[in-house]
């Protein structure tokens, strides 16, 4: 089971990915944004939290174009696993390979709290540890995190039933009460909220663990 981080100049959950995957059981790899491919055997790739080359443009647009995000798409475009958290799903949505857009948030102040989350779907291999229905607690930390797309692509999602989680009380304004997308194949999960940071009992809160568990449990050797 390996594991791929991407690295931007401005990503500050690079490390806290990486744990979270390690605890897991998966090997890590930290790849630089500059590099061309990813480690042979890659099985899943997580694109980090942060600031990407400082939001500077549009939160995502500057990482997108990176040289490692070629290699990305056509991981994806292989049926490889993603996955993108908060600044990482801006990244997924730039680069197309999930659609919408993160946009500022509805009282256009950065917000920085634990929020409760619906699980709106246990069928992927990301949300299997859970139940669909179920309440978690995972926090977030975003100023551009409200979700926004054409009632087309909201009705898809929701009648593919590709939508992960949603807020219980929307705190940024996302359309349907968006916190997380899954891609048409169910193997690329873009999520706002940080599942990462809620895996340690130490911190108060292993809500997040049950994803990474499952996540390794797919990936195991047979």
């Amino acid at each position: 089971m390996k594991a791929a981080v991407i690295v931007f100049p401005g990503s500050n959950c690079d490390r806290d990915l990486a744990v979270a995957f390690r605890e897991a059981g998966m090997e890590v790899s930290m790849v630089w944004h500059k590099e061309t491919g990813l480690p042979a055997g890659t099985d899943i790739v997580g694109i980090p939290g942060g600031f990407s080359f400082g939001d500077y443009l549009r939160c995502g647009a500057i990482a997108a174009r990176s040289p490692i995000c070629r290699a990305v798409v056509a991981h994806t475009e292989r049926g490889g696993y993603a996955l993108g958290i908060c600044n990482g799903f801006q990244v997924l949505s730039e680069t197309g390979v999930l659609p919408g857009a993160l946009m500022r948030n509805a009282g256009i102040r950065f917000i920085c709290r634990t929020e409760a989350l619906r699980v709106a779907t246990a069928d992927s291999d990301f949300t299997a540890g859970y139940e669909a229905g179920q309440e978690v607690r995972i926090p977030i930390a975003h100023h551009d995190g409200n979700y926004t797309a054409d009632a087309e692509t909201l009705a898809r999602l929701a009648g593919e039933d590709r939508v992960a989680f949603r807020y219980a009380d929307n705190p940024n304004g996302s359309a349907d009460d968006i916190a997380g997308v899954l891609s048409a194949n169910r193997r690329v999960l873009g999520m706002m909220p940080h599942p990462e940071r809620a895996c340690d009992a130490a911190l108060g809160n292993t809500d997040g663990a049950a994803m990474f568990r499952a996540l390794a449990g797919v990936m195991a050797p047979a």
